[in-house]
């Protein structure tokens, strides 16, 4: 991981997590809930919430001169029980 909680001066959107995956940039969103939420965690990733992450992705890559680099989209979701914990990861879940 290379940087966390990114919000670029002037946009809505916020990467929760950036990291590298070998010569691949990625961009994680992460979304918990408990359990007993309607929705499952994924579902938040709505495509309002995905233009918002790939704006402030591409203001990261501007920034951090790594334009040309290979990158992608996951996302992280983590449902809270009394039982465990369940962890689950999307790769490439968006473009």
């Amino acid at each position: 991981m290379v940087d966390r909680n990114y919000r670029p001066e002037g946009l809505r959107g916020e990467i929760d997590l950036i990291g590298w995956d070998g010569e691949t940039l990625v961009f994680v969103e992460v979304k918990t809930r408990q359990t007993s939420d309607v929705r499952t965690p994924e579902a938040a990733v709505d495509r309002d919430k995905e233009s918002h992450v790939i704006a402030a992705a591409r203001e990261y890559r501007r920034r951090a001169h790594c334009a040309a680099a290979p990158y992608r989209f996951d996302v992280l979701t983590v449902e809270m029980a009394p039982g465990g914990n369940k962890i689950a990861h999307f790769r490439d879940a968006f473009r």
